[in-house]
């Protein structure tokens, strides 16, 4: 009889662990908020306009319509007591891969890389897979919006500002066209083949393999894909009878600085020289990458250039760098006075460690208040996208967290977060695993004791 209880008490832990799985394993996405919600009794951390202890914070439409110690609560709302919590913005990554790579093993759910050198016209947005399991992961640790950015050859495509919660591809996008990518050429390198491998004479039947190309040529075909872009634009301007290039038709916002330039650009001459060509070619310029950026600074600061700084937590490059060069740049670039956001690796593995991306360099003395708005404020700035999101303002979308503590700290914990006004599944598939092998150990503790 105990054994026949024991076998029926296994099978209903195991159906309802079927059921608790099912749950997690799968993130719901939710309905667009159907009622005014209010938090109520937290600390909130505005980024830009101070902190109000004690504080309320309305949601209603997706939006924030009221921020403060006493405000007004609409008819029917939902009052959720929130007392002795924090509330922060979403966090934002300004330089991700979620939504467009899942398995590095494999290459058909990589989506990031386009064939050749110059795609202006890539979106990013419509490579999004709204079912990525990066994106549960992403958004438990604070990241609410991402700005999913497409890499390889020149001119990789354009950044799309991503609001991860959505049925579809359509309904995440935020600005489809946030920044043009453009990849600098290392004049360090050896000199560029293009044409693919082989034998120095080609393969057989294949003819002669093109030259290498220096690194003067390779800026120069940049410079040049810009002057044929701008004829292509005033054409249109002038309504000139000509056939529609959509290589050039994506280059006119950034012709145009609505949009910036975003280059990958980590040693001092490569920054320079992206530096002098933006001018040259009358675009806004920001910087990614900029390991080498706190030897420009001075430069970057009077220019008014500011900074996507990538790998924070990367080991020294050079033998005689310090231990904490990567720890210590941010930190180093605000004493400078230069405008930096942090993004951490662009790998849609590692976007859920962006917090820590930017909490590393408050070890290394960034003031907290700047590492945060180094992932919100400053990201959503640079990226034409601050009038949504970045701080808890009225007339914002109601996208933040509610945490125990910073954002920035390992220990703290988000409790919820909100996207749009959508008090979203928090469920992700490593909290997935977390619980599933947690009841594998109760079983097997129970199988012992038995």
């Amino acid at each position: 009889m105990k054994s026949m209880q024991r076998i029926l008490g296994g099978a209903a832990a195991a159906l309802a662990l079927s059921a608790t799985v099912a749950a997690a394993q799968v993130r719901m996405t939710v309905p667009p908020q159907s009622q005014p919600v209010v938090l109520r009794g937290a600390t909130i951390h505005t980024v830009t306009n101070g902190t109000i202890t004690n504080g309320s914070i309305v949601l209603d439409g997706g939006k924030i319509i009221a921020i403060g110690q006493n405000v007004e609560v609409p008819r029917g709302a939902r009052i959720v007591d929130v007392s002795g919590k924090h509330i922060y913005p979403g966090l934002i990554d300004a330089y991700s891969a979620v939504g467009i790579t899942e398995i590095g093993a494999v290459d058909v759910s990589n989506d990031i890389n386009e064939i050749g050198d110059f795609n202006p016209n890539v979106r990013a947005e419509v490579a999004v897979n709204a079912e990525s399991r990066h994106i549960g992961t992403t958004r438990s640790a604070g990241v609410l919006v991402a700005m999913t950015t497409p890499g390889g050859g020149v001119i990789s495509g354009l950044t799309s500002a991503m609001s991860l919660e959505g049925w579809t591809w359509e309904e995440m996008s935020m600005k489809g066209a946030a920044a043009l990518n453009v990849n600098w050429p290392d004049p360090n390198a050896r000199p560029r083949r293009f044409g693919g491998g082989g034998p120095p004479g080609g393969f057989p039947g294949a003819g002669p393999r093109p030259a290498p190309k220096t690194y003067a040529e390779q800026v120069q075909e940049l410079r040049d894909f810009f002057a044929e872009a701008r004829a292509y634009r005033d054409a249109r301007a002038a309504n000139q009878q000509m056939r529609t290039d959509t290589r050039y038709a994506a280059m006119i916002p950034v012709l145009n600085r609505e949009i910036p330039v975003v280059v990958a650009a980590e040693g001092v001459a490569q920054i320079n020289d992206a530096i002098t060509w933006a001018k040259e070619e009358n675009v806004r310029l920001i910087i990614r990458g900029g390991r080498d950026a706190i030897h420009v600074a001075d430069r970057l600061k009077a220019e008014n250039v500011p900074v996507i700084l990538t790998a924070t937590m990367a080991a020294p490059n050079r033998d005689y760098e310090g231990y904490d060069g990567a720890y210590s740049t941010p930190a180093q670039l605000f004493r400078a006075g230069v405008k930096f956001a942090i993004a951490g690796e662009s790998g849609g593995l590692y976007s859920n460690r962006l917090p820590w991306d930017a909490g590393v360099a408050v070890a290394f003395g960034l003031p907290e208040e700047e590492a945060l708005k180094a992932v919100t404020i400053n990201a959503a700035e640079m990226l034409g996208v601050s009038d949504k999101v970045g701080s808890l303002e009225v007339g914002k979308q109601a996208t933040l967290l509610i945490t125990t503590g910073t954002p920035l700290d390992m220990t703290t914990n988000i409790e919820q977060a909100y996207i749009q006004g959508r008090e979203i599944d928090m469920n992700d598939i490593q909290k997935h695993f977390f619980r599933k092998y947690m009841e594998k150990i109760k079983q097997q503790q129970g199988n012992i004791a038995m």
